[in-house]
């Protein structure tokens, strides 16, 4: 496949949602391999739709709509030959029709989705830098509350095929460290941890590394990776 340096945005975000041929996507993977500008857009592109693939819920549509979009349709009939005529295009009347309508379903429920996650506030409320002991950049933390958050990794970890990363904060001394959710992916991941407290100043968020499936105390229990204190968000 053969591109503008200046599509390669467009590109990235047409491949990242789905809406490339099945062609031209394996012809962009292939590219990625060697086009790292290709690399770094589509990287980006995926991280600023990740919230609407974490918190967009799938939209059903409903016998009304599918009639409206049915009803909408031609039907190609020659009235002269109704007979012939469905014998000749009967691709046309079943198949593509049928192409047709998931065409605009589909488009439907994105545009749904996208005016969903456009329009919904997306401010997280606290942000925590996390650090390790040598005072290195090793995360960020975004706390959206309502049981919502997300955290992006700046340091590459090394992580046991037996082990995996779990996030926690502490919302007050009382309720003690709470588990926001493991870390699976290399890059970050959106939390959907136990409905807590609205974040506030100087909450502490770090995360451990925990055996597979994360702590079985419901308590951090392994070494801490990196830590650090919230900030509101201005």
């Amino acid at each position: 496949m053969t591109y503008e340096r200046t599509s390669i945005p467009d590109l990235a975000d047409e491949y990242v949602l789905g809406l490339m041929e099945a062609a031209d996507a394996v012809e962009i993977e292939a590219a990625m391999e060697r086009d790292a500008e290709l690399r770094a857009a589509v990287a980006a592109s995926r991280e600023r739709f990740l919230p609407l693939d974490a918190t967009v819920e799938p939209v059903v549509a409903g016998a009304n709509l599918w009639q409206k979009i049915e009803a909408s349709l031609p039907l190609h009939t020659d009235t002269a030959n109704p007979v012939e005529n469905a014998s000749a295009n009967d691709n046309s009347r079943n198949g593509w029709r049928v192409a047709a309508i998931s065409a605009i379903a589909a488009s439907v429920i994105l545009a749904v989705g996208l005016v969903y996650s456009l329009t919904r506030s997306v401010d997280p409320l606290v942000v925590a830098v996390l650090i390790n002991e040598a005072g290195d950049v090793q995360a960020v933390v975004e706390d959206f509350g309502n049981e919502d958050a997300r955290i992006r990794l700046l340091a590459d970890f090394d992580v046991p095929a037996d082990k995996t990363i779990q996030v926690w904060t502490l919302p007050s001394r009382e309720m003690g460290p709470v588990s926001l959710g493991l870390v699976d992916g290399v890059n970050g991941a959106h939390l959907g941890g136990a409905e807590l407290p609205k974040p506030r100043e100087s909450q502490l968020y770090e995360i451990t590394l925990e055996q597979t499936g994360g702590s079985p105390t419901g308590r951090p229990t392994g070494p801490i990776l990196a830590k650090g204190f919230a900030k509101r968000s201005r």
